[in-house]
């Protein structure tokens, strides 16, 4: 009987995602890829949730192998308004325990080309520097990421 009680709870975790899977295992997390330096000159953007609304990004940054959450990270925004990127498009956040974060602004625009999109750096000490982007889809009001850090040696 304990042991169909201990299958029944591991199936309920497995199915509600509360299961973790050993370092190297099927569901650990694979580095994301970064995607180029975009339009950061310098990291320096103004610590602020918020720049506009129309647009949630809520995020999650966490550690490869293991899927940890890593608090403490400084995470980086930038995306173009109708005029291209200025310091208007720019703010910046630090993850809390749990590696979340939340940013708002308003629905980024196509520019330069490419889709709307929101330029993403993620800082933190004991980790290698994160540059990528999100591509938000057309009429998505809330977007979720989760972005995963290689660490240091």
């Amino acid at each position: 009987m304990a042991r169909l009680l201990a299958c029944l709870l591991t199936a309920t975790a497995v199915a509600a995602g509360l299961a973790t899977a050993a370092p190297g295992g099927p569901a650990a997390c694979e580095p994301t890829v970064g995607d180029g330096a975009g339009p950061f000159q310098r990291l320096d953007a103004p610590r602020r949730a918020k720049i506009g609304t129309g647009h949630v990004l809520l995020g999650r940054i966490v550690r490869a192998g293991d899927c940890d959450p890593v608090a403490g990270a400084r995470v980086f925004f930038w995306q173009a308004g109708p005029n291209g990127y200025g310091p208007r498009g720019r703010g910046s956040v630090v993850t809390d325990r749990r590696g979340r974060f939340r940013f708002e602004g308003p629905v980024p625009t196509a520019y330069g080309g490419g889709p709307p999109h929101i330029h993403i750096a993620v800082i933190h000490p004991a980790y290698e520097e994160l540059l990528t982007r999100y591509v938000v889809r057309r009429g998505v009001k809330t977007s979720r990421i989760r972005l995963v850090l290689t660490p240091l040696l």
